[in-house]
């Protein structure tokens, strides 16, 4: 592995978090019956976001901790930010509240949206 790769690849903190590419994190959210999590601030997801997504942004600490303790620990979530770094820090600090599965939409809104 290089020193790049080691350093701006990326990985998953844990087999619990998957990152999915664009095409396939659409065909796992189009039953709707997902825990699909927006990880972007409230104007961020008013300049549009994906159909079905709960606003919790990450940077109101309160507001993301309150929003999710109401979601199923046990149900897998999906989630996304405008790039994939909050939503990698996001899987992180689900992680330790004991969320079992989670999702990460490689490249985030950006991707989406291409």
């Amino acid at each position: 592995m290089s020193l790049f790769d080691r350093f701006f690849r990326s990985k998953p903190a844990s087999d619990k978090v998957q990152v999915l590419p664009k095409e396939e994190f659409a065909k796992e959210i189009r039953t709707g019956k997902v825990q699909l999590i927006d990880v972007r601030t409230a104007r961020e997801f008013n300049a549009g976001h994906i159909k079905g997504a709960k606003n919790l942004d990450f940077f109101s600490p309160n507001q993301f901790r309150k929003g999710m303790e109401i979601l199923n620990k046990n149900k897998p979530v999906y989630l996304y930010c405008q790039s994939g770094n909050r939503s990698k820090k996001a899987a992180s600090r689900l992680l330790t509240m004991g969320f079992e599965k989670i999702v990460d939409l490689a490249g985030g809104y950006n991707a989406w949206s291409r």
